[in-house]
């Protein structure tokens, strides 16, 4: 039931187009930041512009998936739109969710989510997409102490105010993942009196850039900002800047992420490693004293590709540089593919299309059918199968709620294990292959599970 009315939820943020983003954020963008989150059994997770609830749901599934007890989570949400608060409160009755308070108001000007002494309420666990560039009114704000500084009332710059709210409703060791708008790291006046006070806290664990085009009915490009109040040591005075806007899938209507795109984000950020061009680790004195607080983060992690190699020569009279497929190696040698399966010497560094290479069509026919392509392609699939046998026996074992989550686990540690070794994909890949394919068929799993 919970998984049916999740898909007409979407399905009418689908065809709302604009006003869907109102209430609906993506699956796979709250899929990143739970996943960055690592909600636990125990928890109080809250969403302060609830929507439909999408994030709650998720932290709940994602408890589940980890083996632990579901029902051992307290969920909390507050939004301003009575309709879309129904909405959210039928979804979690479909979805089998009993522990949970949502409230119908303004978060900022009527916040309604109390402890039992009439104070802010804290949380473990923070998750939500706030309203983009929205105004709203100081003199009616309860509970000032939230905000470190007042964000300028008009002009549409509330953005940091939910982030201040969020930090103030976290426990002393909580954590929280937010979306925002580029323009929150890096306008000047109070918002950067703001990301100052953030950053001499060292709240900030990490700044995310999210490819454009992945919320319904606006383009302007979102950065995921993670806040941890329990940082490691490790952690301590520094940031973590990923800039994964260049990795998604692209739509008709919206962008996507991809299963891959999620991982590699996910590891990236737990394990904090740093790739060129995409992630860095910067000190909180580089960004006070080399940026003065700005937080730009192409200004930490630029990713713009290297320019497209022109080649005068070849331009005028033709043929294909040799130094620009020698820089293509590494994907060729994927598929135990050599330059001499497609080209031949035309003159001196330059090559020429083997003879069976007529037009442009041809080369994807040439590689295509080439007995080396052919031959890892099958070698893939011969794997694929070897690990299915063994897949095979563990959905034998399907036995009780208990049993998934270490099913799960076993199932994508196999698979990794038989297609990375090949070389033809990357961990990211081979992990996002496993979780596309799970979306699909987790619904059907817990069928079995729960007939037998």
């Amino acid at each position: 039931m919970g998984a049916a009315y999740e898909y007409l939820i979407k399905f009418f943020a689908d065809s709302a187009g604009k006003k869907g983003g109102e209430f609906y954020t993506p699956f796979e963008v709250v899929r990143l930041l739970v996943q960055l989150t690592r909600p636990q059994a125990g928890m109080e997770v809250y969403d302060p512009t609830v929507g439909s609830g999408g994030f709650l749901i998720q932290a709940h599934d994602y408890i589940e998936e980890q083996g632990q007890d579901k029902h051992n989570l307290a969920l909390f949400g507050q939004d301003s739109n009575g309709t879309v608060w129904s909405i959210c409160n039928m979804n979690l009755i479909m979805h089998n969710i009993k522990n949970y308070r949502i409230e119908n108001g303004d978060t900022l000007e009527d916040h309604l989510i109390l402890g039992n002494d009439g104070t802010l309420k804290k949380f473990d666990c923070i998750l939500a997409n706030p309203p983009f560039s929205q105004n709203y009114t100081q003199q009616a704000i309860p509970f000032a102490n939230r905000f470190f500084e007042f964000c300028p009332e008009n002009g549409k710059k509330a953005d940091l105010m939910f982030v201040q709210h969020m930090i103030a409703s976290l426990k002393p060791d909580g954590i929280m993942a937010t979306i925002m708008p580029h323009g929150v790291l890096f306008r000047g006046g109070k918002e950067k009196l703001i990301r100052q006070k953030l950053i001499e806290l060292d709240f900030i664990e990490a700044i995310i850039s999210l490819p454009q085009g992945l919320f319904y009915g606006t383009g302007i490009p979102a950065c995921v900002l993670v806040v941890n109040k329990r940082k490691a040591d490790g952690m301590r005075d520094k940031v973590l800047f990923i800039n994964a806007d260049r990795e998604y899938a692209e739509g008709k209507a919206q962008n996507k992420l991809r299963p891959e795109d999620i991982e590699k984000i996910d590891v990236v950020f737990h394990e904090k490693r740093q790739l060129p061009k995409y992630s860095r680790l910067v000190t909180k004195a580089e960004i006070a004293d080399t940026h003065d607080y700005n937080l730009n983060i192409r200004r930490y992690v630029d990713n713009t590709p290297e320019p497209e190699p022109e080649n005068v020569q070849a331009h005028l009279i033709g043929g294909v540089p040799m130094d620009e497929v020698a820089a293509q190696t590494a994907v060729l040698a994927k598929f135990s593919l050599s330059a001499t399966d497609v080209f031949i010497p035309a003159r001196p560094a330059y090559y020429g299309f083997v003879p069976a290479i007529t037009n442009k069509a041809d080369i994807k026919t040439v590689i295509e059918q080439h007995s080396a392509v052919q031959e890892t392609l099958n070698n893939l699939h011969q794997h694929l199968e070897n690990w299915w046998q063994l897949a095979r026996d563990d959905f034998a074992k399907l036995q009780g709620h208990n049993s998934l989550p270490q099913i799960r686990s076993e199932l994508l540690a196999s698979l990794k294990a038989q297609l990375l070794p090949l070389n033809v994909f990357d961990e990211y890949q081979a992990a996002g292959i496993f979780v596309n394919w799970w979306q699909t068929i987790r619904y059907d799993l817990k069928t079995i599970i729960s007939t037998g």
